[in-house]
């Protein structure tokens, strides 16, 4: 047992626990696919919480326990703010299993590489617009226009 990744882990499900909170208050708040997709990502990190909790036991461990709340860095009031909090808690998440990808324990990486390759696909999965094929890379520039020569009457009654 390596005490530093069994701290990497309880992180982790501190992560989870918060997730898993926020998703509650969104899922009560939405309605539809949107709904539908909150509860599925819900049930994703309830597992992904339950697996946490194993794997820190397993390792001689005590998981970290849930807060009785987590503030929230802005209120769900629409639709398009709780896919925004969504996206937000996602790439959260995704942070707290980074730290876990440089654990010891071969297996403890595999788990959080999978893990975060799950938590950016959740979060695509509620971005309004399709990301671009290469994030951070800058906007190509636009195509040069033709020059524009100068519009002469002859020219135009020849067209017509």
């Amino acid at each position: 047992m390596n005490p530093d990744d069994v701290e990497k882990l309880r992180k982790a499900l501190a992560a989870e626990h918060a997730v898993l909170f926020a998703y509650g208050l969104l899922g009560a708040r939405t309605s539809g696919s949107l709904r539908a997709r909150m509860s599925a990502a819900f049930d994703a990190h309830r597992a992904r919480r339950d697996q946490l909790r194993t794997l820190i036991t397993a390792r001689g461990g005590r998981p970290a326990e849930p807060d009785a709340s987590y503030a929230l860095p802005f209120f769900p009031s629409g639709p398009a703010l709780a896919a925004k909090l969504a996206v937000h808690l996602e790439t959260g998440v995704t942070a707290a299993y980074l730290e876990l990808a440089a654990a010891q324990d071969v297996s403890l990486r595999r788990y959080a590489a999978q893990a975060m390759q799950e938590a950016t696909t959740r979060s695509y999965a509620f971005r309004p617009a399709q990301p671009p094929a290469f994030p951070g890379m800058p906007a190509a520039a636009p195509p040069p226009s033709p020059p524009s020569s100068p519009s002469s009457p002859s020219a135009s009654q020849e067209g017509g």
